[in-house]
């Protein structure tokens, strides 16, 4: 609790709200953590392919996290000038607005069932036309199928959504219409941006697609801007904060990275490496299309404008650390695998493509699968171990090199952040495959402090977001070392590898 005679704190919520947990983190003006708690929800994959989330669970940890991270502080919700949201991306909510109950599973943003769905998608709107309106290719990774989806096989639920008694959202919608008590049923353009369903230069649904899709327009959330004072109403007095606090930035956890790493400048990217990997290159207020297999997305938004970016997203990334642990038992924590690689100098020819479901940028195949290869009777778990790390810095690899091949050139060196970036192993054999620095900023929870700034701006808690420089001052750097030899080498078999990938399916 703050001294007698103290000043009060006041501090800007963020919730983080995951793949695979929820957190809520409180900032101070300087950007310093000054409370938190964080709490992991169930994996569902009932079949091959698909992944589910139970949105019952993913807001009961969000009332958990939120009375956790006050406790921490020793704080009660009157402190709270703000709420920010971000969340994971594409993941399809659907609920029952008269009862806020759920209609079904959540459909997660890994799942791949909607192959079929986006080829239709694809076939009937046209490749070209697509990336012109949403800046997207068709795929599984993206909500809209997996509403549709919903709609063909949720009894009834087709009929629910043409009457008024069924909604949609993403994650952000689902949590902001419960922290409102039902109030508001919205979205921001970055979350819309990731749906097959937004025209990207207009900045609201196309009735095209939603007819291509065959979803009514009646479930859809009001698209609003990412920081705004007003746009996304207050939490419910009975509410987790007990008292009514505006919540004034909702963003998307990928341009929340983006923006909480101070990025806002074409030409400046970062890399957060979380469950997936995603790579976000800013472009102003010029929305650029990718010819090398990058999405074109919202970056950010606010009452002056919109601003844009070029996206590499890697499927999966620190799961693939997370599967070695919990589905094949190599270890108790994320950091035993870590240990388990440092005992040996490299993978021993091994190789991991984790396309469990399937390969995002740049390949866009979801035909493909997980393989691991090279391996020999030399093979042991510390080598696999080592080349499950590997496996992420391969991919954010072909990212660069699409972005190198849509915008000219390349970064000078690479900022990053997530929960993949306290392995040093990770960030040394990044810069060498890169040949660039790899720099870790100080606060690595920059998707949360992305949040904190959508919010802290639109209520003039902060002037501007540059005002947290010092939180994001240099931790660590990381030259590259590898000899160019050895890098084609290493590259010559990781190609090798995702050929042997592809076709699965």
């Amino acid at each position: 609790m703050t001294g007698a005679g103290g000043p009060r704190p006041r501090v800007v919520a963020a919730i983080d709200q995951g793949t695979t947990s929820t957190r809520c983190l409180l900032f101070g003006r300087d950007g310093t953590i000054v409370g938190s708690a964080q709490e992991e929800h169930r994996q569902f994959t009932p079949r091959p392919g698909w992944v589910e989330h139970d949105a019952v669970e993913i807001w009961d940890r969000t009332a958990q996290v939120t009375a956790g991270a006050l406790e921490a502080a020793g704080l009660d919700g009157s402190a709270v000038v703000a709420v920010g949201i971000t969340n994971q991306r594409e993941t399809t909510v659907v609920w029952d607005p008269a009862t806020g109950e759920p209609l079904a599973p959540a459909i997660v943003w890994q799942d791949t069932r909607t192959a079929g769905l986006a080829a239709e998608l694809d076939a009937a709107v046209g490749a070209d036309r697509l990336r012109e309106l949403t800046g997207l290719p068709a795929a599984t990774y993206f909500s809209g199928p997996k509403l549709r989806w919903l709609l063909d096989h949720e009894e009834g639920l087709r009929d629910r959504a043409r009457a008024g008694r069924a909604v949609f959202g993403t994650v952000e919608s689902w949590l902001v219409w419960k922290l409102t008590g039902g109030a508001v049923h919205r979205t921001d353009a970055t979350n819309a941006s990731r749906t097959l369903m937004m025209d990207l230069g207009k900045l609201r649904w196309s009735e095209e697609l939603l007819e291509a899709l065959g979803v009514p327009g009646r479930m859809l959330p009001e698209i609003a801007p990412a920081s705004h004072p007003e746009a996304w109403g207050a939490t419910a007095a009975d509410g987790p904060f007990g008292c009514r606090i505006p919540i004034a930035g909702v963003i998307g956890d990928q341009q929340a990275a983006l923006l909480g790493q101070l990025r806002r400048r074409p030409g400046e990217a970062k890399c957060t490496y979380g469950t997936g990997a995603f790579l976000l290159m800013h472009t102003g207020t010029e929305a650029v299309a990718s010819k090398a297999g990058l999405l074109t997305t919202v970056a950010y938004s606010d009452a002056a404008g919109v601003e844009y970016a070029l996206e590499g997203s890697v499927a999966v990334a620190g799961s693939l650390v997370q599967w070695l642990r919990d589905q094949l038992g190599f270890a108790e924590s994320a950091a035993e695998v870590e240990r388990l690689a440092l005992q040996v100098e490299d993978s021993g020819g091994a190789v991991i493509v984790p396309a469990f479901s399937g390969l995002f940028a740049p390949w866009w195949r979801s035909d493909a699968r997980g393989v691991i290869c090279g391996l020999t009777r030399h093979t042991d778990r510390r080598h696999l171990a080592r080349a499950a790390i590997e496996a992420s810095a391969f991919q954010v690899r072909e990212v660069i090199e699409a972005m190198r091949a849509d915008a000219g050139h390349a970064p000078g060196e690479l900022r990053v952040d997530g929960g993949m970036t306290v392995s040093g192993l990770l960030l040394a054999f990044q810069a060498d495959l890169l040949g660039i620095p790899v720099v870790r900023p100080r606060c690595v929870e920059t998707t949360a402090l992305g949040a904190a700034v959508a919010a802290g701006l639109a209520v003039g808690f902060w002037e501007s977001e540059t005002e947290l420089a010092g939180a994001l001052e240099e931790d660590a750097r990381f030259e590259p070392a590898m000899s160019d030899a050895e890098r084609d080498e290493r590259l010559a078999a990781w190609s090798k590898a995702v050929e042997r990938s592809l076709g699965w399916v």
